[in-house]
Formats: C-alpha cells, structure tokens, sequence
C-alpha cells in the first residue's frame, strides 16, 4: 500500500515535528454481506475502505490523525497533524530506527471474499433457509446471513518494526424462531473462521441450520429456570464468552494501569482453582480471533495469564508495555485505521483437563446445564458479571433433564474461578465479537465442559 521510502519519510517528518515514537498504520479492507429473511434476500452489499492512521507519541501524550488519502502528501500531512497534539504537552527526545525489510503476511485464506460468486451465497443461504424449515411446522421465521472479509494491514514504526498481513475471514449464521403455546422462542447458530470461503469445505450450513431450529423448537417445551444459587456445568465451548468477560476483560493492563481491574497487584498470587489455566493465544489455527500480527506489528503469541490457578500475566499493548519497562504482549488490537489500538484478547480460553463430561454431570445431584451462553456484561473493577442463558436444562439426579427458559447467570469472576471444581477433555471454541470503548474485534472464546460449584441463577420458578 505504502512504499518503504514513503515510509520512512512520514515516520521522520513526525518525529521532526517533536515525537519521541512514530507509527503508520495503513489498512485495505474489503467487505460483502448477504442477508436472506424468511425467503427473501434484504441484504446483498459489498465494501472498499482504505486509509491510514497515524500516531505520535511525546511522553505521555499521544497524538492521532486519519486519513483516506494514501499519497505520500496526504500521510505527511497527517503526520504533522497528529504531531502537532502529541507536542502540546512539550517536546522531548527524538529517537528513530532504519526500517527492516517487511515481513511476509501469514497464510491462512485461498479463496478472498470477492472470489464466492452473488449465486453461491444465495445458495448456502436457501440451503439454510429450508433446512431450518424442515426441521418442524413450529418454525414460524427462519434468518441466515453470510459475511465475508479481506483485511490486509501494514505497520511501521519508528523503532524499526515493519509488517504486514493479510486477513481473510468469513462468517455465517442462522437463527430460528418457534411458536407455540408456550409463546416464541429463539435459537442462534453461527460459524465463523480466519479463512475465506473454503470455510464452507469444512462446516455444513445445513447442520448449523438443523442446529438452530432445534434448539428453538426445544425451549418451546422449557419450562421457568429456577432461582437462587446452584452449581453449573457449562458444556465445552458455550462457556468461553463467560471468562472471556468475566475475567479477561480485567487482566487487560490499561484496567491495571487505571486501578481498574480486581486483579491489579496480584501477579503471583493464587486467583482461581488449580485446575484453571487460562491462556490468550492469537495463534491458533483459524479461530475467529487469530492473526499474524497483532495491529501495532507485533507478532501474535501464546500469553499464559494464569497458570493452575496462579496469575502469571496480564495482557499487554505497545504503550502499556513501554510504560513498564518490558515487551508487548501482541494484544494492541484496533477496529480500523480511523481508530487508535488498545489492549484487547484474542482467543481466550480454559485448557481442558482430563474428566469425563458425562461423569461431570452424573457427580452432580442438581443443578443447571448450560449448553449455549448468550451475551452479557461485567465490571471490571469488582469482577461483578451477569449473563444470559440461551439453551439450558436441569440437571436432576445425575441426570440432564427438562429444558430451561432462558435465564440470567450472577455472580463474580474471580469467585467463580475459585469455584471450578472439575474440568473436562472435550475442549471447544466460539467465534465472538468483543466491544470496547465503543471499538469492535473478532475474537475467539474456548473451554472443555466444567463444573462451578455455585452461581446465581436468576430465574423466575417459585
């Protein structure tokens, strides 16, 4: 997108003007989306955007300006701008890096977003459509989306670091609604990998489909989740969103560097159960959250934040990790060139360990089975969290049993890790969308089935 010498010249022209730390983030990104709702196509759209974000750095302050226009008078031009609110605070230093060659991007998508005709997608999605449909006279609405998209990045900085990648990902979706005497009910099926349309030589639109449908077509017979405290065993993979907010939003270091997060200060210390290790790990295959780089140049690593209940690290950006003396982490991740990177996960995950799931739920006399978790929310700063069930049974006797209406999970984060007493082999991931500070990111979430000896369920049985 950017010529090294262009480069170098914008890096400089920033640094002239009074930065200590310069950096190029430049992004093409290419986007298509197919919507079909109840046998009718309401969505058929595709996008181009490219442009460049540049950030100064003066001591603590931090200088930003974007820009659509990628001549090289466009990017010096923005490089002033953005130097010229980083040296309000005063000037400082000036210290720069010759640029090393560029890395090569990281392979992991054949067939681009572009390269699926208007037709194959219509098709994956009729697919859909009538196989929800077949799946009972119940369904009474039927919703399936495609989404596909190429995002090819490169960044240099002023100390030297210039990479780039090239991200292809595609996502597809269906969610069913069931009536009955009961009223409607609602199930949500989603696929989603860093690949490009081969995606669909791995999974079967009809099988996420079949999957949706039932899980709405079940809940009609769900009768009112019960109240009050009882152990949960959340089945491999559906639980991952739950420490991905629960706890991974606060081993992120801008909540440390704020004294915002409950784990600030407790490197070291025991913060969970021994059978909890929780790793983030922007390299597995093609989860939703993997990449090769992280969106300041940093290559994506395996971080393992606590280790048999013990925590060892918090998740690290460029700044964060400058300020403290040590290196980033690869979780400097930013929603696009028009916006500044911060300290985000990618795929955050439990390792398995080594119990049967089946003997997880016979070893439990009652409680609830949560097979699907939908969204929630937690505060950072207590670790206080709530978040809603979308499939969810009893458990009686051993024994998984009535299906439940949807409900609400409260509790605390890092109470709840203390309370994982049983882990098992059959680990799982979600693709999921993370939000913060009003940015949006692809990331992965994973568990095997658990055990949580007791949470809060807020139901509405007598």
């Amino acid at each position: 997108m950017i010529d090294q010498p262009v480069l170098e010249r914008v890096l400089g022209e920033a640094l002239r003007h009074g930065g200590t730390f310069a950096e190029v983030f430049a992004e093409d990104r290419s986007t298509s989306s197919a919507l079909l709702d109840d046998g009718r196509v309401e969505q058929l759209s595709s996008g181009h955007d490219r442009g460049a974000g540049i950030r100064v750095v003066v001591g603590e302050t931090t200088g930003f300006a974007h820009t659509a226009d990628l001549s090289e008078a466009g990017l010096l031009a923005a490089a002033r701008a953005a130097a010229a609110v980083a040296r309000s605070a005063g000037g400082a230093r000036t210290v720069t890096a010759p640029l090393t060659p560029a890395a090569g991007p990281v392979d992991r998508g054949t067939e681009a977003t572009g390269a699926a005709s208007k037709a194959d997608v219509l098709e994956l999605l009729k697919r859909a459509d009538d196989t929800a449909r077949s799946a009972g006279g119940a369904i009474s609405q039927v919703q399936a989306g495609y989404g596909g998209s190429r995002r090819r990045i490169l960044v240099a900085n002023s100390d030297g670091v210039h990479h780039r990648d090239d991200q292809m990902r595609t996502r597809f979706s269906v969610s069913c609604v069931a009536v009955g005497d009961s009223g409607m009910q609602t199930g949500f099926e989603t696929a989603a990998r860093t690949v490009g349309f081969e995606l669909f030589d791995e999974i079967s639109v009809e099988d996420l489909a079949n999957e949706a449908a039932v899980r709405a077509l079940t809940k009609l017979a769900a009768r009112p989740a019960p109240s009050g405290e009882l152990p949960v065993v959340l089945a491999g993979g559906s639980g991952g969103i739950l420490f991905h907010e629960a706890c991974g939003h606060g081993l992120e270091a801008d909540h440390i560097a704020k004294d915002a997060s409950v784990y600030t200060g407790k490197v070291g210390q025991l913060v969970a159960s021994p059978l909890v290790t929780l790793v983030d790990d922007g390299t597995v295959g093609t989860e939703w959250g993997t990449a090769g780089i992280d969106d300041e140049g940093r290559p994506s690593q395996r971080n393992v934040l606590i280790e048999n209940g013990v925590l060892t690290d918090y998740m690290w950006d460029f700044l964060r990790a400058r300020a403290d003396g040590r290196a980033s982490s690869g979780n400097g991740r930013r929603q696009s060139y028009q916006h500044l990177p911060m300290v985000r996960m990618t795929n955050t995950f439990l390792l398995p360990g080594a119990d049967d799931p089946a003997e997880i739920v016979a070893q439990t006399p009652k409680g609830v089975y949560v097979a699907k978790l939908g969204g929630g929310q937690v505060n950072t700063t207590t670790g206080d969290f709530v978040f809603g069930t979308t499939e969810a049974y009893l458990i009686e006797d051993g024994k998984i049993t009535e299906p439940l209406r949807d409900a609400n999970l409260i509790g605390n984060g890092p109470e709840v890790l203390r309370r994982v007493d049983a882990v098992a082999d059959d680990f799982a991931m979600t693709p999921g969308t993370c939000g913060k500070d009003g940015q949006s990111v692809p990331v992965g979430c994973g568990q095997a089935t658990l055990r949580i000896t007791g949470v809060t369920i807020g139901g509405t049985a007598a």
